[in-house]
């Protein structure tokens, strides 16, 4: 079995096809949005009712607080309505500011408005979501 550093949880990980994009989707956050390691958390348990779940990616804020969720697919799992739903659903835990779903191929970022959350036409950088 192959494995991967996972740098988040400090542990080497089986490298199935979605802890690729997972891995991929780490570097892209401390990269390109510059989100510092130590505020990103992989595979974190959170309770919805009396349900337990696992959240690819949470991006917290310099206070603490959940920023952004992140759910990571196989690159051949369409990002449809059921994949943004189950972030949506553990949105209703975490309260976000930000909902991101990849599956490697394409990512959909979404930003929490007045109106609900809207598509964000260019990737922010953490600096922009935090608004600092």
């Amino acid at each position: 079995m192959q494995t991967v550093w996972d740098p988040l949880r400090k542990k080497e990980v089986a490298l199935t096809p979605e802890e690729a994009v997972r891995q991929w989707f780490i570097g892209v956050l401390r990269d390109e949005m510059l989100v510092p390691v130590h505020l990103m958390m992989s595979e974190a348990a959170i309770n919805l009712g009396n349900k337990k779940f696992r959240v690819d990616i949470i991006i917290w804020d310099r206070h603490c607080a959940p920023l952004a969720v992140v759910e990571c697919k196989r690159p051949e799992v369409a990002l449809d309505a059921a994949v943004l739903d189950q972030a949506v659903r553990y949105n209703m835990v975490l309260n976000v500011k930000f909902i991101i779903i990849t599956n490697g191929n394409r990512t959909v970022i979404l930003h929490r408005t007045s109106e609900g959350f809207r598509p964000v036409g260019t990737i922010p950088l953490y600096s922009d979501m935090t608004n600092e």
